[in-house]
């Protein structure tokens, strides 16, 4: 099936007289004749539910569309996008591991990266992921255990060469993770250039509507884990919880997934709830065409802006002429996504009074659903960034990042119209 039949049928086939709609299964708790029939699923020797922290048939239906869409063997939900990518990484690092990002990743992911995971004894290198890989080879260290990039950044738009740290990546013996957030599988889907594991925000273009806080992790079932087992022992030697089950050898391509689930949910608990997952999968059901739109109306706002003399600067990379046209015609020849950047002339005071002049755009955390909105990232989401990281990341002072939603694009340029005169 196409990614557009696909984002319709996959994950739950009704049976003869079942709900056409995935059903909610709002129950924390799953019940069983016997003793011995719970046993085996506490142990890993039999699939099926026991408790809503672990797997619950609402999340699993979702998990399953999501890992189709993108090509993987198998999916998780979890409570957020942030969470989704903690355990991505933390799944395959511990106390003295490393870990290679590109530093133009979302400001959360950032800090999470460097600050929180560091005090956990995981240290990152931050690297231009733009650099030639002769370069970015220097960033690898003997314990680095994962790659991680998005495939269009977070503000910047930038688009990541996932090709070029694959192969980066699988030479030094590592795993390469990408957020595919803002693409969407509609647009790209990095398992076919080489990565390894995705992970999204579902909070973000998949649910669609700024409804439901959720995180997705797909394994494409590529990585041979017994190939480095020095380097994975979390997935290469026995787990003494599970009276000793090397997950790598028991369940083979599922290994990765199995472990997140059964491991890190089992003692972290960030589950996204099965209401949110129903959420998702209805907004999964228009995601292709929802994607369409955001790309027509975030390039006819891309040539807008470029054309406004009051405009400093705009970053699309389906914009003729942008930094990363050329990469996005490679990755995103169908269209990149409904976010792109600008900069005002007169810097960060002028920015901020052209934002708090708009009337349909709205000043949100959010970003990526269907109505439009925008922020300033130094002065929010990059915050706790110092000028020196902000510059690293890319991100400008006067950096406004406009997430273009589904409305009239000739309603949404008259407000941005509005908005400069007042500039």
């Amino acid at each position: 099936m196409k990614v557009e039949t696909k984002c319709l049928h996959s994950g739950y086939e009704p049976k003869n007289g079942e709900p056409r709609q995935i059903p909610v299964y709002q129950s924390t708790t799953f019940k069983y004749d016997t003793s011995d029939e719970m046993g085996k699923l506490f142990d890993l020797e039999a699939n099926g539910y026991f408790y809503t922290r672990l797997q619950n048939p609402t999340n699993d239906a979702v998990a399953a569309k999501i890992a189709d869409l993108e090509g993987g063997v198998a999916g998780m939900l979890t409570s957020s996008g942030q969470a989704a990518n903690f355990f991505a990484l933390f799944n395959i690092c511990e106390t003295g591991s490393h870990i290679v990002a590109s530093s133009s990743i979302y400001g959360g992911t950032f800090n999470l990266l460097g600050v929180t995971m560091k005090k956990m004894g995981i240290e990152c290198t931050f690297v231009d992921q733009n650099l030639p890989k002769e370069e970015l080879a220097k960033a690898f260290k003997p314990n680095t255990r994962a790659v991680f990039g998005e495939t269009i950044t977070n503000p910047t738009v930038s688009v990541f060469d996932i090709e070029k740290f694959a192969r980066l990546a699988h030479s030094h013996g590592v795993p390469l993770i990408v957020d595919n957030t803002f693409a969407t599988p509609v647009n790209c889907r990095p398992i076919e250039w080489g990565a390894d594991i995705v992970t999204h925000s579902t909070t973000k273009y998949m649910d669609g509507h700024a409804v439901g806080v959720g995180g997705a992790i797909v394994d494409s079932g590529n990585f041979d884990w017994l190939a480095h087992a020095d380097k994975y022992p979390g997935l290469t030697t026995p787990d003494d919880s599970y009276h000793g089950i090397v997950y790598a050898e028991k369940f083979g391509k599922l290994a990765y997934i199995t472990k997140a689930t059964s491991q890190l949910m089992r003692d972290l608990g960030s589950i996204q709830s099965p209401q949110n997952a129903f959420y998702l999968m209805n907004g999964l059901e228009s995601l292709h065409v929802r994607m369409q739109r955001h790309c027509e109306n975030a390039l006819a706002i891309a040539k807008f802006l470029k054309s406004n003399d009051k405009v400093a600067w705009v970053s699309y990379p389906n914009l003729e002429g942008d930094k990363y046209y050329d990469l996005a015609q490679k990755y995103l020849p169908n269209g990149s996504c409904g976010v792109l950047s600008f900069g005002i002339k007169g810097g960060r005071e002028k920015s901020i009074k052209f934002m708090d002049s708009l009337k349909l755009a709205s000043i949100a955390t959010h970003v990526a659903d269907a109505k439009t909105c925008l922020l300033h990232p130094a002065s929010h989401t990059h915050r706790q960034m110092t000028e020196e990281q902000l510059i690293e990341a890319g991100v400008a002072p006067d950096l406004i990042r406009l997430s273009v939603g589904l409305e009239n694009v000739d309603d949404l340029i008259d407000d941005l119209k509005q908005a400069f005169d007042k500039v």
